[in-house]
């Protein structure tokens, strides 16, 4: 029997009916960097931290549970972890991306990825005929769904059969959805990326990233890879995230219902230009959300009447803070032209839809009630002129 997500998030099937590690109920902290051999030849099955460890295996295994995949890799941060993703690659190469990622990954692929000799194509994937830009040197096709910040929804299943056809990888970064709402390996992704430091860990006191996929040649590969390279997550951090993940479930589910209720209340205000929220019917990838996931989580994006208006709502806010980031228990807003995007050429930017009157909302889990109080509060001000 297939169990829930919740029981997922706490228990290893695997563990079960096993003491290990004296009985603790938290997984211990294995905090060395190396591991002595019985004998020669002989091995515990640890060498060397940077390789693999007791803590950080145990939470991969947590995210490939949750994920449906057959291996995961934990590393010191999403970009980490894109960044060894890019080494299955050489100089020639093609990747499809989409227009509207996060602008880190943006800034990776021009600035570093370029320069190394791998070539891309930036496009709507979420309404752009992805077929127009497969040449025969094209090898992946990379995706946000939805996307950060114009919450733009491709459809996976659709993508995957696209990129399969031509014998293509389809990576999907699955930050924003978390394996509670979001499968896409099960939808036909050949890899999933998540920055850890957002949800998975979701208390905003650490940074980790991760890999994940059900192919066995790829993560020979990537395992490869990781013990060349050295990007690991440390062992206190993967129990931090470990940690996180108990309650992603609850918290997700919290934040889901937050968000749907500040997105309604932001309807009655006449300042708002634009709501982008999959979870609206109105959203244009509603349908294809519901049928690819099982909810529409926590982001949000608005586009107020003006850059005046939206740095007004920046310097009033107080409960909710005014930082860079998202997925953790607290509300944020961010200004995605001056942060998460200010990399990324304005004409780019512009033509995504991210104006200097967007902002974008991490909805947390506190009560909705006092955050709409607080919004409120905030709104009044302004146009009122105090």
């Amino acid at each position: 029997m297939s169990r829930g997500i919740n029981t997922k998030c706490i228990h290893l099937e695997e563990t079960e009916g096993k003491v290990d590690n004296y009985g603790a109920i938290s997984y211990p902290i294995y905090q060395t960097a190396t591991y002595a051999h019985p004998g020669v030849g002989q091995s515990t099955g640890y060498d060397y931290n940077r390789v693999s460890n007791p803590t950080r295996d145990q939470l991969e295994k947590t995210v490939v549970s949750l994920e449906g995949g057959s291996d995961a890799l934990a590393f010191s941060s999403g970009m980490a972890a894109i960044t060894l993703l890019m080494e299955l690659f050489k100089p020639g190469d093609h990747i499809i991306a989409d227009s509207d990622l996060y602008g880190g990954s943006i800034r990776l692929f021009k600035e570093i990825n370029e320069k190394n000799g791998l070539k891309f194509s930036s496009i709507d994937c979420h309404k752009e005929k992805i077929e127009d830009y497969i040449t025969e040197n094209t090898k992946a096709l990379y995706i946000e769904t939805p996307t950060n910040p114009m919450m733009n929804v491709t459809d996976i299943r659709a993508a995957a059969k696209i990129a399969h056809d031509h014998g293509l990888l389809l990576i999907v970064d699955n930050t924003f959805m978390t394996p509670v709402f979001q499968n896409p390996l099960t939808l036909g992704a050949d890899i999933v990326v998540h920055s850890g430091t957002k949800y998975l860990g979701g208390h905003n006191d650490t940074l980790a990233g991760f890999l994940v996929t059900d192919r066995d040649d790829i993560i020979e590969r990537l395992r490869f890879l990781y013990k060349t390279t050295g990007s690991c997550l440390a062992p206190f951090d993967s129990w931090l995230i470990l940690r996180g993940i108990k309650t992603l479930g609850i918290r997700m589910k919290q934040a889901e219902a937050n968000a749907k209720a500040i997105a309604e209340w932001l309807k009655t205000r006449s300042s708002v230009r634009k709501i982008v929220y999959p979870g609206l019917p109105e959203h244009p990838g509603h349908e294809i959300q519901k049928a690819q996931a099982r909810g529409f989580g926590a982001m949000l994006t608005i586009e107020l009447e003006s850059k005046e208006y939206a740095l007004s709502v920046l310097e009033k806010i107080r409960m909710i803070k005014y930082a860079e980031s998202l997925g953790g228990v607290e509300t944020l807003i961010t200004y995605p032209t001056t942060q998460t995007h200010a990399d990324v050429p304005e004409e780019i930017r512009i033509k995504n839809g991210i104006t200097d009157s967007v902002l974008r909302i991490s909805v947390g889990i506190e009560d909705a009630e006092d955050l709409i109080a607080e919004l409120t509060k905030v709104f009044d001000e302004i146009e009122s002129g105090k």
